[in-house]
């Protein structure tokens, strides 16, 4: 008797949860750790409060392996119902027909049109298809972080153009004083860096021209002979082994007057340096006067296939990407909200760099240049085969034109196979 009672209320109980008792949904957050995860914590606080009919399950996985994460979800069959993505892996995800379009719930929920256009459009631009499987929830933009309290005692404007900026370089480079105008990032992650310089700088409009790579425009080619003739005469000579670390390093530790990164560095920067000291500039224009951009990977959401609850999964991605979590999101790490209805909000006017940045992707006369950072190999062609190869252009042991010929050459194969698989 006690037993049937017992399995009894357990049924009873099972009624209850499935009548009245939360959903729930797992989110994995795709840079789990103790500078997001706060953040997190705190939005699901409040989603769950505006929503109580759905609980979330938060689950941080470190960047450095949440793509091949995903891969052993989606091979055994146990992915989130959310998860973050940025479009450098985006690809491979839908490639494996694991994410849910979002084009449709995004043209009939709250978040239609008020989305920034060209962030959809990076998004969209990553996938075979065409179609929105991610919602944009952060952009980055490659910037000139400059030390603006030098500049101001030598009487040098901001420079607009990259010669105007060799020409600051030059001007600011005293070797006695071990102080230069420059940095250059010669070492890990310099390919991604100097392709922004070289179309910044060639006004070039396409990664691809009928299915050939334009990176050897003899423009861009031009702009690499710019940076690579700044090594050693403006810059320091360990610039060639430069990684990110190092590059900061230098920027904060008061022996450069300009660095080349992106608004990602913008608490290093800060925390070392003061917004009285640093100001931050779009990367310069070349001769035609174009702004060409090559956009950072784009950060958003994606919610999957093979969750369970997808409608409650769509709900917590319309409230992350809403205006006010969207803001509250962005200005706890310093990045370009989606939103547009955060264009406003007066954390955006005390940040200049990010103020700087929107404008520039709001500007209708910016062009993006999306890298191909879609195609399987791109990783191994920027990193493995490219670097060693900048390192010799930087020591004049490569001639600009054939380093990035070869680059070229790599990139239209690449992307020539990945046409024939799609």
């Amino acid at each position: 008797m006690r037993t049937l009672l017992v399995a009894l209320a357990l049924v009873l109980s099972g009624c209850s949860a499935a009548q009245g008792g939360p959903t729930t949904i797992t989110f994995w957050d795709n840079n789990g750790g103790p500078g997001r995860t706060p953040i997190y914590q705190e939005l699901i606080r409040r989603f769950e409060a505006a929503n109580p009919d759905v609980k979330v399950e938060y689950v941080g996985v470190p960047s450095a392996s949440v793509q091949q994460k995903y891969d052993t979800a989606i091979a055994g069959g146990s992915t989130p119902d959310v998860g973050g993505v940025t479009t450098s892996y985006l690809a491979h995800l839908v490639g494996q027909d694991a994410l849910e379009p979002a084009d449709e719930r995004l043209e009939a929920g709250p978040l239609k049109g008020k989305l920034i256009p060209g962030l959809l459009e990076t998004v969209r631009q990553t996938s075979p298809d065409g179609k929105l499987y991610a919602v944009p929830a952060s952009g980055n933009l490659d910037v000139i972080w400059y030390r603006a309290d030098w500049f101001e005692e030598n009487k040098i404007g901001e420079p607009s153009t990259w010669d105007d900026l060799a020409q600051a370089a030059t001007t600011l480079t005293k070797p006695a004083d071990n102080r230069y105008g420059f940095t250059i990032r010669g070492g890990a992650g310099s390919i991604f860096q100097l392709l922004s310089e070289a179309y910044s700088y060639s006004g070039v409009e396409k990664f691809y021209d009928g299915g050939r790579s334009t990176v050897a425009d003899p423009r861009n080619a031009e702009l690499v002979r710019k940076v690579a003739g700044l090594y050693k005469r403006a810059t320091p000579e360990a610039d060639v082994n430069n990684n990110y670390t190092q590059m900061v390093a230098q920027f904060t530790g008061g022996t450069v007057a300009m660095m080349h990164h992106n608004l990602g560095s913008t608490g290093d920067v800060m925390k070392a340096l003061g917004p009285e000291k640093v100001s931050a500039m779009p990367l310069p224009k070349g001769p035609s006067g174009k702004r060409t951009v090559v956009p950072n990977p784009t950060d958003g959401f994606a919610v999957f296939k093979g969750g369970k609850n997808r409608d409650a999964a769509w709900r917590f991605v319309d409230f992350l990407v809403s205006a006010e979590s969207n803001g509250y999101w962005n200005e706890k790490v310093g990045q370009i909200p989606a939103n547009t209805e955060v264009r406003g909000a007066e954390w955006i006017q005390k940040n200049p760099a990010v103020k700087m940045a929107l404008g520039v992707l709001e500007d209708p006369a910016t062009v993006l240049v999306p890298a191909p950072v879609y195609l399987p190999e791109y990783s191994s062609i920027t990193k493995t085969d490219t670097e060693p190869l900048y390192q010799k252009v930087l020591l004049g042991e490569l001639p600009a034109q054939e380093f990035l010929d070869r680059l070229a050459a790599k990139l239209t194969t690449a992307q020539q196979d990945w046409e024939k698989r799609k």
